[in-house]
């Protein structure tokens, strides 16, 4: 059964074009992952400080692996020194 999750990460005043191509180094590879059905990265139309990870794996397992990964840790280190705050992950069901 699939696993879909939205990442959320605001960013720092004036960290938008770091994070963002923090953020972007990760869609790839994520993307070439065996586990990984979608994974979309959007910016907010309304604030540049916002960005968004639309995420479909296949299992918890395959997202699992998937946290595990060097570019995952060493993302997630970066993105955490451009941050505002925590990254917000919101597990979700699919209902359409």
């Amino acid at each position: 059964m699939s696993l879909y999750l939205t990442a959320i990460i605001t960013g720092k005043p004036g960290s938008a074009a770091e994070l963002k191509e923090v953020l972007q180094n990760v869609v790839q590879p994520s993307r070439q992952e065996k586990a990984c059905i979608q994974y979309d990265l959007h910016q907010s139309a309304a604030d540049e400080n916002v960005f968004i990870f639309h995420e479909e794996w296949a299992d918890e397992a395959g997202f699992a692996a998937h946290n595990q990964q060097p570019y995952i840790r060493d993302f997630i280190e970066k993105a955490n020194a451009l941050a505002a705050g925590p990254i917000l992950i919101h597990f979700t069901n699919r209902l359409a």
